[in-house]
């Protein structure tokens, strides 16, 4: 198709004609130079960006391209000696962005949605591919010798601007994905072990207990203890202070003592316990010390003092390289935006401990947010297999093929045992339905059109406050063409969810294809200001994460991109 250069052409081109002929008239030439720019009519959407490595230097020549939601048009462009690139006289729609360079992982931007005359701009980061990096899928006998890390952290930055490892959706889902990783429970094997079966006498047996022997030992640790296990610390706290100095030597109590500390957030008198304890080390064998130092990194991070927080997690793991261990170092280190470093974290910890279902489930958090959605849903599909009952790796997986424009390697089959085993959890049939979809939408398959629209449906019924169904529900109907249907999925999304500027621009966008320009024009009116104000809201959270700044072995410091 020959490139259009004039906009007094495009204009002529376009006149009149429907968005699926405007589309194909205009994929020719949806590229054009900045120079052009003072040219383009004030309806024209426009989108732009940079593209940098890691150590946040542009990268010239990446290939760009940028293709409507379907896939069937598209057009394509270079960044420039700046890292820059532009595409001007888009139509709107929902497009998808896709980088690509010789010696750096692809990296993509789905789902963009334009509005009429909207601008917007991107900043990506391509990481690449190093001949160190670690060998997935991983297996024991991958273990090397040389357990020591290959980077040092030297810093902490207030704020990380636009930069981050990916785009902006991939750094949105990221970010859940961290803080969702730090909460993860073990393996279902393993909290089986740690359940506490207790036979301990009442509450009112053990307090009679203490009035008798106020200076026993025994019994204000075990009235503190029931206390402490009954999520009572207030009440824990003052008997185990007095066991403790009855008994200063028991370990035992002394943990307890620092968690009742913790529980009721006072993390300043817990870190001061646990470094006495330090103090004296003699007393307790490495996997105690490695226990002091996790407990110690927990404090650091809930005092604000991140970096010290990672040093005790790794002094943990070298002490005793433990499955909590590691994956309390791995999921520090992907909180703060280390990604390189957790890849490598939970990479080692996956070969330690083969059989930990949230340990893979991290390393698939930190390999999806260094760039590669494909290597993700692939460890976190491991995952699933280790500990089928665990729902943690598919809701992961889930987020991750929600977020991303194609389906993912075998998302489809963990996600349908999800749904089978789980048949009214609503997340389960979301998920599944919106990977059947992805699966089968280019080859427009009714049969499987018509299972993802009836799974959502299912998800909406047993959840009818779940918007983000309708929301899909509606994307599916729009791309049948049944745009009606799709104005009903969407205003039932907006009723739930009259914030999300998302669903808006659905709803945009289908009363324009039914002719209710007026509603359309609204529509983008409130898209626009709800986006806005979720951009800020996003930015003020970035900036409120401390981002870790590291060194790798022989290269220069990585800091976030200006």
């Amino acid at each position: 198709m020959a490139r259009l250069s004039s906009h007094g052409l495009a204009t002529r081109v376009c006149f009149n004609l429907p968005f699926a002929l405007c589309m194909i008239s205009l994929a020719g030439f949806l590229t054009i130079s900045a120079r052009a720019q003072n040219s383009v009519s004030p309806q024209a959407a426009q989108i732009e960006g940079v593209v940098r490595d890691s150590a946040g230097n542009p990268v010239v020549g990446a290939s760009v391209t940028l293709h409507d939601e379907g896939g069937s048009n598209s057009a394509a462009t270079a960044s420039n000696e700046q890292g820059a690139f532009i595409f001007s006289i888009v139509p709107a729609g929902t497009y998808v962005l896709t980088l690509k360079k010789a010696g750096y992982r692809d990296s993509s931007e789905p789902a963009i949605k334009l509005a009429v005359a909207e601008k917007k701009h991107f900043d990506f980061v391509l990481l690449s591919v190093e001949p160190s990096a670690p060998v997935l899928p991983f297996s024991a006998s991958a273990l090397e010798l040389d357990d020591r890390p290959t980077f040092t952290l030297s810093g902490v930055t207030d704020s990380t601007g636009s930069g981050g490892h990916g785009s902006e959706t991939r750094m949105r889902t990221g970010d859940v994905l961290a803080k969702e990783t730090l909460n993860l429970s073990p393996t279902t094997k393993e909290a089986a072990k740690d359940e506490r079966v207790s036979d301990a006498p009442g509450e009112a047996v053990l307090r009679a207990l203490v009035l008798q022997n106020p200076n026993s030992f025994e019994a204000n640790h075990r009235l503190g203890e029931f206390y402490l296990h009954s999520q009572r610390c207030r009440e824990a706290i003052p008997l185990l202070e007095s066991a403790n100095q009855i008994k200063p030597d028991d370990h035992a109590g002394a943990f307890e003592l620092v968690q009742a500390y913790e529980d009721c957030g006072q993390f300043e008198p817990a870190r001061e316990r646990v470094n006495r304890m330090l103090g004296a080390e003699s007393q307790f064998g490495s996997n105690d010390e490695a226990d002091l130092h996790r407990l110690l990194g927990e404090l650091d991070e809930k005092l604000e003092d991140p970096l010290g927080a990672e040093r005790e997690y790794e002094r943990a793991a070298s002490l005793a390289a433990t499955e909590q261990n590691y994956f309390a170092w791995g999921a520090e280190l992907l909180l703060h935006r280390a990604t390189t470093p957790a890849v490598e974290v939970f990479g080692r910890g996956v070969r330690l401990h083969s059989d930990s279902a949230r340990m893979l489930a991290g390393l698939g958090a930190a390999v999806y947010t260094s760039g590669s959605s494909e290597e993700a849903a692939q460890r976190l599909c491991e995952a699933s297999d280790l500990d089928p009952q665990n729902s943690a790796p598919y809701l992961f997986l889930g987020k991750i093929q929600e977020a991303s424009s194609a389906a993912l390697p075998c998302a489809e089959e963990k996600l349908a045992r999800f749904a089978h085993d789980h048949p009214q959890n609503a997340l389960a049939n979301y998920y599944y339905g919106l990977a059947i979809w992805k699966t089968d939408r280019a080859s427009e398959d009714p049969g499987a059109l018509k299972e993802a629209a009836a799974l959502l449906e299912k998800s909406s019924a047993i959840d009818p406050r779940f918007d983000a169904a309708y929301l899909q529900l509606g994307n599916l109907r729009f791309a049948s063409g049944d745009f009606q249907s799709a104005v009903s999925a969407y205003q039932k999304a907006v009723a739930l969810n009259p914030l999300s500027s998302e669903t808006h621009y659905r709803l945009s966008m289908a009363y324009q294809r039914i002719g209710e320009e007026h509603k359309a024009q609204s529509e983008v009116a409130q898209y626009k200001q709800l986006q806005k104000t979720e951009a800020a809201a996003i930015e003020k959270q970035r900036r409120e994460v401390r981002q870790f700044l590291f060194v790798l072995k022989d290269q220069p410091e990585t800091s976030p991109p200006r």
